[in-house]
């Protein structure tokens, strides 16, 4: 059980933001720091049909995806599922999914790991590889350390 976990407020001129191509963003909200390890979370906005990730699991975190706006697309241990405004997703530790904005618009969600793990370095990464600013093998080290772990090849639409 983490110790003495506290009470966590971030206002939205508190978060930070990765810009993604197209308009996408991260807004980092929580890396589990404040809340000792409770959770992680952050909102993610995709351009229309742009892939949030590659297909991946991890070992040691549950995953919840709430869509706040649009479409999002999830892979989810092998089936592929459109889910729309106000679906809920929980995606259990080892299974593999993916996820991506539908074609037909832009999506936007929030996302919580838990339980946390610092991940804002990853997610600060990707927006790196995203923009062309670092290559994509430069998170080979980082698989263990962020517990998200690959699997295939980058498409999976």
């Amino acid at each position: 059980m983490p110790r003495n976990p506290q009470p966590l407020i971030v206002h939205a001129q508190d978060a930070e933001e990765v810009p993604l191509p197209g308009g996408g963003r991260f807004r980092l909200l929580e890396d589990s720091r404040a809340t000792c390890g409770l959770l992680g979370a952050n909102r993610l906005v995709l351009p229309a049909g742009a892939d949030g990730t590659r297909p991946h699991h991890h070992r040691l975190s549950t995953e919840l995806f709430y869509v706040l706006d649009g479409t999002m697309e999830f892979l989810i241990d092998g089936a592929l599922t459109a889910v729309d405004k106000g679906g809920l997703i929980v995606v259990p530790p080892g299974m593999v999914h993916a996820f991506g904005a539908a074609a037909e618009g832009p999506a936007e969600f929030f996302a919580v790991l838990t339980p946390g793990i610092e991940r804002f370095g990853y997610f600060r990464q990707l927006g790196r590889i995203a923009r062309g600013e670092a290559e994509w093998d430069s998170m080979d080290e980082l698989h263990d350390r962020y517990d998200v772990h690959f699997v295939g090849g980058p498409q999976w639409r």
